[in-house]
Protein backbone atom coordinates (compact mmCIF):
# COMPACT_ATOMS: atom_id res chain seq x y z
CA UNK A 1 0.00 0.00 0.00
CA UNK A 2 1.45 3.39 -1.04
CA UNK A 3 0.68 6.48 1.55
CA UNK A 4 1.07 10.28 0.90
CA UNK A 5 2.73 12.06 3.06
CA UNK A 6 4.49 10.56 5.99
CA UNK A 7 6.66 11.57 8.50
CA UNK A 8 9.92 10.12 7.85
CA UNK A 9 11.17 11.23 11.73
CA UNK A 10 11.25 8.02 13.00
CA UNK A 11 12.73 6.35 10.24
CA UNK A 12 16.43 8.22 10.10
CA UNK A 13 18.73 8.41 12.98
CA UNK A 14 18.96 12.24 12.52
CA UNK A 15 15.79 12.80 13.94
CA UNK A 16 15.22 15.42 11.80
CA UNK A 17 11.17 16.08 10.81
CA UNK A 18 10.85 15.92 7.41
CA UNK A 19 7.90 13.89 5.12
CA UNK A 20 8.15 11.74 2.08
CA UNK A 21 5.55 12.69 -1.04
CA UNK A 22 4.52 9.01 -0.82
CA UNK A 23 5.89 5.76 1.24
CA UNK A 24 5.20 2.11 1.26
CA UNK A 25 7.10 -0.94 2.87
CA UNK A 26 8.10 -4.29 1.50
CA UNK A 27 8.21 -7.59 3.73
CA UNK A 28 9.03 -9.73 0.48
CA UNK A 29 10.48 -9.47 -2.78
CA UNK A 30 6.70 -9.85 -4.43
CA UNK A 31 6.23 -6.96 -2.41
CA UNK A 32 9.21 -5.04 -3.85
CA UNK A 33 7.69 -6.16 -7.41
CA UNK A 34 4.51 -4.54 -6.69
CA UNK A 35 5.73 -1.02 -5.38
CA UNK A 36 8.16 -0.60 -8.43
CA UNK A 37 6.05 -1.37 -10.91
CA UNK A 38 3.12 0.88 -9.63
CA UNK A 39 3.04 4.35 -11.39
CA UNK A 40 3.62 5.96 -8.24
CA UNK A 41 7.37 4.36 -7.98
CA UNK A 42 7.80 4.63 -12.11
CA UNK A 43 6.38 8.76 -12.03
CA UNK A 44 8.81 10.02 -8.97
CA UNK A 45 12.10 10.22 -7.82
CA UNK A 46 12.64 7.17 -5.56
CA UNK A 47 14.63 6.55 -2.80
CA UNK A 48 15.47 2.39 -0.76
CA UNK A 49 15.79 3.33 2.69
CA UNK A 50 16.66 0.99 5.50
CA UNK A 51 17.75 1.87 8.73
CA UNK A 52 17.72 5.48 8.70
CA UNK A 53 21.30 5.18 9.69
CA UNK A 54 23.55 6.88 6.80
CA UNK A 55 21.11 9.44 5.09
CA UNK A 56 21.11 13.04 5.88
CA UNK A 57 17.90 14.65 4.72
CA UNK A 58 18.35 17.79 4.24
CA UNK A 59 14.74 18.89 2.66
CA UNK A 60 11.19 16.91 2.35
CA UNK A 61 11.91 13.69 0.04
CA UNK A 62 9.85 14.77 -3.08
CA UNK A 63 9.14 11.49 -4.27
CA UNK A 64 8.24 7.92 -2.66
CA UNK A 65 10.51 6.09 -0.53
CA UNK A 66 10.28 2.68 -0.54
CA UNK A 67 11.33 1.13 3.10
CA UNK A 68 13.19 -2.80 2.75
CA UNK A 69 11.77 -4.68 5.56
CA UNK A 70 12.61 -8.05 4.03
CA UNK A 71 13.46 -10.24 7.03
CA UNK A 72 14.40 -13.80 7.71
CA UNK A 73 17.98 -15.75 8.76
CA UNK A 74 18.81 -18.79 7.19
CA UNK A 75 21.52 -21.00 6.92
CA UNK A 76 21.86 -22.65 3.42
CA UNK A 77 25.14 -24.58 3.93
CA UNK A 78 27.60 -25.87 6.06
CA UNK A 79 30.81 -28.08 6.82
CA UNK A 80 33.40 -28.49 9.54
CA UNK A 81 34.73 -25.19 9.06
CA UNK A 82 32.39 -22.98 8.21
CA UNK A 83 28.93 -21.62 7.54
CA UNK A 84 26.98 -19.45 4.64
CA UNK A 85 24.65 -17.54 6.12
CA UNK A 86 21.40 -15.56 4.10
CA UNK A 87 19.68 -12.91 6.12
CA UNK A 88 17.12 -10.57 4.82
CA UNK A 89 18.22 -6.79 3.79
CA UNK A 90 16.03 -5.25 6.19
CA UNK A 91 17.55 -7.36 9.50
CA UNK A 92 18.47 -4.53 11.65
CA UNK A 93 22.34 -5.14 11.78
CA UNK A 94 22.95 -6.04 15.26
CA UNK A 95 20.48 -8.21 16.04
CA UNK A 96 21.90 -10.35 13.33
CA UNK A 97 25.74 -9.65 14.94
CA UNK A 98 23.43 -10.97 17.91
CA UNK A 99 22.22 -14.27 16.57
CA UNK A 100 25.82 -15.10 14.87
CA UNK A 101 26.91 -14.84 18.30
CA UNK A 102 24.39 -17.11 19.76
CA UNK A 103 24.95 -19.73 17.16
CA UNK A 104 29.06 -19.88 17.94
CA UNK A 105 29.86 -18.34 14.62
CA UNK A 106 32.25 -15.88 14.58
CA UNK A 107 33.28 -13.27 12.15
CA UNK A 108 30.71 -10.35 12.61
CA UNK A 109 31.94 -9.85 16.18
CA UNK A 110 33.75 -6.87 15.33
CA UNK A 111 30.82 -5.47 13.76
CA UNK A 112 28.65 -5.19 17.55
CA UNK A 113 26.34 -2.18 17.55
CA UNK A 114 27.22 -0.31 13.93
CA UNK A 115 23.85 1.37 13.56
CA UNK A 116 21.63 0.59 10.09
CA UNK A 117 20.36 -2.53 8.07
CA UNK A 118 21.93 -5.92 6.61
CA UNK A 119 21.19 -4.53 3.23
CA UNK A 120 23.59 -1.64 4.05
CA UNK A 121 26.37 -3.35 4.52
CA UNK A 122 27.88 -4.43 1.50
CA UNK A 123 26.38 -0.99 0.00
CA UNK A 124 28.91 0.60 2.37
CA UNK A 125 31.27 -2.08 3.01
CA UNK A 126 30.96 -1.27 6.18
CA UNK A 127 33.78 -1.78 8.42
CA UNK A 128 35.23 -1.44 12.19
CA UNK A 129 37.90 -2.31 14.44
CA UNK A 130 40.14 -4.20 11.46
CA UNK A 131 36.97 -6.18 9.67
CA UNK A 132 35.20 -5.11 6.78
CA UNK A 133 32.39 -6.55 5.41
CA UNK A 134 34.07 -7.93 2.35
CA UNK A 135 35.88 -10.12 4.26
CA UNK A 136 33.03 -12.28 5.26
CA UNK A 137 30.83 -11.73 2.03
CA UNK A 138 30.07 -14.24 -0.51
CA UNK A 139 27.02 -12.96 -2.51
CA UNK A 140 24.08 -10.86 -2.36
CA UNK A 141 20.48 -10.71 -4.09
CA UNK A 142 19.25 -7.55 -5.79
CA UNK A 143 15.96 -6.82 -7.15
CA UNK A 144 16.47 -4.87 -10.09
CA UNK A 145 13.67 -1.74 -9.55
CA UNK A 146 13.28 -1.18 -13.68
CA UNK A 147 13.01 -5.07 -14.74
CA UNK A 148 11.85 -6.37 -11.35
CA UNK A 149 14.59 -9.52 -11.69
CA UNK A 150 16.51 -10.65 -9.10
CA UNK A 151 20.14 -10.21 -9.80
CA UNK A 152 23.32 -12.28 -8.33
CA UNK A 153 26.46 -9.86 -7.09
CA UNK A 154 29.80 -11.59 -6.04
CA UNK A 155 32.77 -10.24 -4.61
CA UNK A 156 33.90 -8.94 -7.64
CA UNK A 157 31.16 -7.53 -8.68
CA UNK A 158 30.37 -5.68 -6.00
CA UNK A 159 33.45 -3.98 -6.57
CA UNK A 160 34.27 -3.35 -2.83
CA UNK A 161 36.50 0.30 -1.48
CA UNK A 162 36.87 1.65 1.51
CA UNK A 163 33.22 1.91 2.65
CA UNK A 164 32.62 2.22 -0.93
CA UNK A 165 30.64 -0.65 -3.86
CA UNK A 166 29.25 -0.54 -7.48
CA UNK A 167 25.88 0.24 -5.15
CA UNK A 168 27.45 3.76 -4.39
CA UNK A 169 28.67 5.00 -7.63
CA UNK A 170 27.53 3.00 -10.95
CA UNK A 171 24.36 1.21 -9.82
CA UNK A 172 23.25 3.65 -7.38
CA UNK A 173 19.18 4.02 -7.10
CA UNK A 174 19.14 0.79 -9.46
CA UNK A 175 18.52 -2.02 -6.75
CA UNK A 176 17.18 -2.63 -3.75
CA UNK A 177 19.90 -5.38 -1.83
CA UNK A 178 16.63 -7.91 -0.64
CA UNK A 179 18.84 -10.55 0.88
CA UNK A 180 23.22 -10.86 1.60
CA UNK A 181 24.97 -14.08 1.92
CA UNK A 182 27.92 -14.15 4.30
CA UNK A 183 30.38 -17.13 4.86
CA UNK A 184 31.02 -17.59 8.56
CA UNK A 185 33.55 -19.20 10.75
CA UNK A 186 32.36 -22.11 13.36
CA UNK A 187 35.88 -22.49 14.87
CA UNK A 188 37.43 -19.22 17.12
CA UNK A 189 39.06 -17.21 14.50
CA UNK A 190 39.27 -13.80 16.03
CA UNK A 191 40.72 -10.05 15.10
CA UNK A 192 41.91 -8.49 18.10
CA UNK A 193 44.77 -6.70 16.52
CA UNK A 194 43.03 -3.08 16.91
CA UNK A 195 44.61 -1.66 19.67
CA UNK A 196 41.51 -0.80 21.48
CA UNK A 197 39.73 -3.97 21.51
CA UNK A 198 43.11 -5.52 23.25
CA UNK A 199 43.32 -2.72 25.66
CA UNK A 200 39.31 -3.27 26.70
CA UNK A 201 39.79 -6.81 26.77
CA UNK A 202 42.38 -6.07 29.58
CA UNK A 203 40.20 -3.76 31.13
CA UNK A 204 37.47 -6.51 31.29
CA UNK A 205 39.94 -9.36 32.25
CA UNK A 206 39.36 -11.14 30.00
CA UNK A 207 41.19 -13.91 29.39
CA UNK A 208 39.71 -17.01 27.31
CA UNK A 209 38.71 -14.90 24.25
CA UNK A 210 35.52 -15.73 22.60
CA UNK A 211 33.51 -13.93 19.88
CA UNK A 212 30.46 -12.74 22.77
CA UNK A 213 33.75 -11.01 24.97
CA UNK A 214 35.18 -9.44 21.83
CA UNK A 215 31.51 -8.18 20.82
CA UNK A 216 31.09 -6.80 24.71
CA UNK A 217 34.54 -5.19 24.29
CA UNK A 218 33.11 -3.57 20.96
CA UNK A 219 29.99 -2.40 22.58
CA UNK A 220 31.86 -1.09 25.76
CA UNK A 221 34.23 1.26 22.96
CA UNK A 222 31.51 2.44 21.04
CA UNK A 223 29.12 3.18 23.96
CA UNK A 224 32.03 5.21 25.18
CA UNK A 225 32.86 7.34 22.26
CA UNK A 226 29.39 7.43 20.16
CA UNK A 227 26.35 8.71 21.14
CA UNK A 228 23.23 6.24 21.10
CA UNK A 229 21.01 7.31 18.24
CA UNK A 230 17.72 6.76 20.33
CA UNK A 231 18.93 9.89 22.61
CA UNK A 232 21.01 12.03 20.65
CA UNK A 233 20.56 12.38 16.44
CA UNK A 234 23.24 10.93 14.69
CA UNK A 235 24.68 8.99 11.82
CA UNK A 236 27.60 7.60 13.32
CA UNK A 237 30.43 8.33 11.50
CA UNK A 238 30.01 11.46 8.91
CA UNK A 239 33.20 11.88 7.46
CA UNK A 240 35.43 9.19 5.93
CA UNK A 241 38.31 8.43 6.82
CA UNK A 242 41.14 10.28 3.54
CA UNK A 243 43.44 8.14 1.85
CA UNK A 244 46.50 10.01 0.81
CA UNK A 245 49.76 8.99 -1.12
CA UNK A 246 52.91 7.96 1.26
CA UNK A 247 54.87 11.22 -0.05
CA UNK A 248 51.73 13.71 1.24
CA UNK A 249 51.61 11.76 4.63
CA UNK A 250 55.55 12.70 5.14
CA UNK A 251 55.16 16.16 3.91
CA UNK A 252 51.96 16.53 6.66
CA UNK A 253 53.95 13.89 9.11
CA UNK A 254 57.23 16.67 9.18
CA UNK A 255 54.08 19.64 9.51
CA UNK A 256 52.46 17.55 12.03
CA UNK A 257 54.74 15.32 13.81
CA UNK A 258 51.65 13.87 15.66
CA UNK A 259 49.21 13.22 12.35
CA UNK A 260 47.67 9.99 12.96
CA UNK A 261 48.16 7.20 9.53
CA UNK A 262 47.97 3.83 9.30
CA UNK A 263 49.78 2.20 6.17
CA UNK A 264 47.93 0.51 3.45
CA UNK A 265 50.19 -1.22 1.08
CA UNK A 266 53.46 0.22 -0.29
CA UNK A 267 52.13 3.59 -1.58
CA UNK A 268 49.37 4.88 0.67
CA UNK A 269 47.80 6.21 4.02
CA UNK A 270 45.24 6.45 5.88
CA UNK A 271 44.32 9.32 8.36
CA UNK A 272 42.26 9.28 11.36
CA UNK A 273 39.93 12.03 10.42
CA UNK A 274 38.63 12.32 13.54
CA UNK A 275 42.24 13.89 14.98
CA UNK A 276 41.83 16.20 11.41
CA UNK A 277 38.56 17.65 12.71
CA UNK A 278 39.72 17.70 16.43
CA UNK A 279 42.66 19.76 15.64
CA UNK A 280 40.53 22.13 13.90
CA UNK A 281 38.86 22.97 16.93
CA UNK A 282 35.67 21.73 15.68
CA UNK A 283 34.98 18.74 18.82
CA UNK A 284 32.93 19.17 20.82
CA UNK A 285 31.70 22.53 19.26
CA UNK A 286 27.32 23.28 20.06
CA UNK A 287 25.60 25.82 17.69
CA UNK A 288 22.19 26.33 18.77
CA UNK A 289 20.70 22.74 19.02
CA UNK A 290 23.51 20.72 16.96
CA UNK A 291 26.96 20.57 17.02
CA UNK A 292 30.14 18.08 16.92
CA UNK A 293 29.95 15.18 19.39
CA UNK A 294 32.24 15.65 22.24
CA UNK A 295 33.86 12.41 22.51
CA UNK A 296 34.16 11.85 19.20
CA UNK A 297 34.98 14.16 16.33
CA UNK A 298 33.98 12.25 13.02
CA UNK A 299 30.03 12.19 14.29
CA UNK A 300 27.70 15.48 14.16
CA UNK A 301 24.59 15.53 16.19
CA UNK A 302 21.18 16.89 16.46
CA UNK A 303 20.18 17.57 20.03
CA UNK A 304 16.70 18.60 19.13
CA UNK A 305 15.25 20.09 16.80
CA UNK A 306 17.73 20.96 14.27
CA UNK A 307 17.18 20.76 10.37
CA UNK A 308 19.42 18.66 7.95
CA UNK A 309 20.66 22.01 5.87
CA UNK A 310 22.19 23.01 9.55
CA UNK A 311 23.86 20.12 9.82
CA UNK A 312 25.38 20.04 6.00
CA UNK A 313 26.15 23.73 6.56
CA UNK A 314 28.46 22.79 9.26
CA UNK A 315 29.90 19.82 7.58
CA UNK A 316 30.98 21.96 4.63
CA UNK A 317 32.60 24.46 7.80
CA UNK A 318 34.10 21.18 8.85
CA UNK A 319 36.18 20.57 5.49
CA UNK A 320 37.20 23.38 4.75
CA UNK A 321 38.91 24.18 7.72
CA UNK A 322 40.82 20.49 7.25
CA UNK A 323 41.44 21.70 4.01
CA UNK A 324 42.59 24.70 4.63
CA UNK A 325 45.28 23.45 7.95
CA UNK A 326 45.87 20.31 6.12
CA UNK A 327 45.50 20.37 2.61
CA UNK A 328 43.34 17.25 2.97
CA UNK A 329 40.46 16.61 1.38
CA UNK A 330 37.82 14.94 3.69
CA UNK A 331 34.98 13.19 2.13
CA UNK A 332 31.08 12.78 3.44
CA UNK A 333 30.51 8.81 4.06
CA UNK A 334 26.40 9.87 4.64
CA UNK A 335 24.32 10.19 1.51
CA UNK A 336 22.84 13.43 0.84
CA UNK A 337 19.10 13.99 -0.10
Amino acid sequence: MIQSNVSLKSLNTFGFDVSSKLFAEANNEDQVRNVIQSNEFLSNKNLILGGGSNVLFTQDFNGIVLRNNINGIELIEEDEESVLVKVGGGVVWHEFVLYCIEKGWSGVENLSLIPGSVGASPMQNIGAYGIEIKELFHELEAINLKTGEIEYFNNSDCQFGYRESVFKNKFKGAYLISRVIYRLSKKQNFNISYGAIEKQLEIMGVQDLSARKISDAVIAIRQSKLPDPKEIGNSGSFFKNPIVSNEQYNRLKANFPKVIGYALGDSQTKLAAGWLIDQTGWKGKTIDNYGVHKNQALVLVNYGGATGKQIYDLSSEILLSVKEKFGVDLEREVNIY
